[in-house]
């Protein structure tokens, strides 16, 4: 394919406007050709960005999937609750996918995804962001190249962030399940898929899950605390404060993340934030928000061999989502810290830290994924340029199986018992 891969993004919030930004700096490669979403504002700002006609601009994919295949592939970025249907459509229809994480919220809708991907053969790339992560993929070029020798164990640890939380798991899109899906799906399956990645083609045999929601609650509210932020005469003393998180940054001539998601009509400024704040849901207090997902869950792995992996997401936390890791080899211990990668060879006693270049434009890196959702995008471009699906590091089958993990670990929580799969 000679001329750009023509896209579709079909859910124009954070996630979709992210990836389409590869189209700005790569026009040669990668051209947005239609966009569908509900809410006005974000087609509108989508296709002044990208100077979309107006007969491709939907309210709705439904509509868009009415039209004669206009396009090569779509970037699905709907909540997650709404990620099957329009999956499964727009494979049948012929167009390439890159699927927002996580594929899809039950077992079964994300098997039918996977099944509609490959008899339609179309690539299907799901946004397990961190597999493209340059300094993450080092650490699996090191174990398969035995520089630890057999991985014996893993450990694995994601802090959230508190205000990370707070926003996006207290009073944010991901705060109810029922609405969208548990936290170690919405939050940590990619975390699941690189600890089910590193282990190689072993199987997992046993896995246990604890967790809870163990303090956004309202028996944890402070006595004269209000049901907003705005109205509250303790907020000062409160970490979790809208007014902090939201109306200070803006003040002070921050309008990204996470101001920018809270205006849904508008370009974030103080009088649309404080709008936001009065009558919106990024307004409420903490302690009194419909939220009932886990806010720290532990994951506990048995793989075939007698691999074991432990994983840990914790909501409050001074990092925002710095993971660290640390795998014990028979030869030598790795580790990882988000900024490099480090070997203790067992041998020589010496420690070799490791590095990866990275070419991402600047605006990757401010996206939250360390320029991973740069790789992503490129890979996926590449790959339907080339019609060569070896190039996606997150296909159908592995991640499916990843998936399952993550579901059979949330069922050990919900049980509390041992799954034996």
């Amino acid at each position: 394919m000679t001329s750009p891969v023509r896209v579709i993004v079909v859910g124009a919030g954070c996630r979709g406007e992210i990836y389409s930004k590869y189209a700005s700096i790569h026009p040669e490669l990668m051209k947005v050709v239609g966009v569908a979403d509900p809410r006005k504002f974000a087609c509108s700002k989508l296709q002044q960005q990208h100077s979309i006609p107006d007969e491709n601009v939907f309210a709705d994919w439904l509509s868009l999937a009415e039209r004669e295949k206009f396009a090569d592939a779509v970037l699905i970025c709907t909540p997650d609750c709404l990620h099957k249907d329009p999956a499964v459509t727009f494979a049948r229809k012929g167009y390439h996918i890159l699927l927002e994480k996580p594929m899809a919220t039950t077992v079964e809708d994300c098997k039918l995804i996977v099944e509609a991907c490959v008899q339609s053969r179309v690539i299907l790339s799901v946004g397990h962001v961190l597999r493209y992560d340059p300094l993450i993929h080092k650490i699996k070029e090191l174990i398969e190249a035995g520089a630890i020798g057999d991985v014996i164990h893993i450990q694995h640890f994601e802090p959230v962030g508190f205000y990370h939380f707070a926003h996006s798991f207290v009073r944010g899109n991901w705060r109810n399940e029922a609405q969208s899906s548990f936290a170690l799906l919405a939050k940590s399956c990619h975390d699941i898929d690189l600890i089910h990645n590193w282990v190689g083609a072993r199987r997992c045999v046993k896995v246990s899950s604890f967790g809870s929601l163990s303090h956004f609650r309202n028996d944890k509210k402070p006595p004269g605390a209000a049901d907003r932020c705005l109205d509250c005469s303790i907020e000062n003393d409160c970490p979790y404060s809208a007014r902090k998180i939201y109306l200070a940054r803006v003040k002070q001539g921050h309008t990204g993340w996470p101001v920018s998601v809270i205006c849904k009509n508008s370009l974030p400024d103080i009088e649309s934030v404080t709008e936001a704040l009065k009558t919106g849901p990024y307004g409420r207090c903490v302690y009194e928000c419909d939220n009932d997902v886990c806010s720290n869950q532990v994951v506990n792995m048995e793989f075939e061999g007698g691999v074991t992996a432990a994983f840990s997401m914790v909501a409050f936390t001074k990092e925002m989502c710095q993971r660290k890791t640390t795998i014990y080899g028979s030869m030598g211990e790795l580790s990882y810290n988000g900024h490099e990668v480090s070997v203790f060879d067992f041998l020589t006693q010496v420690s070799t830290k490791h590095t990866a270049p990275s070419n991402a434009p600047s605006y990757f890196g401010l996206s939250g994924h360390g320029e991973a959702d740069y790789y992503l995008i490129d890979a996926f471009i590449s790959a339907v340029a080339s019609n060569d699906p070896s190039m996606i590091r997150s296909g159908p089958e592995e991640t499916l199986q990843s998936h399952l993990l993550v579901f059979e670990a949330e069922l050990s929580r919900l049980e509390e018992r041992v799954v034996l799969l």
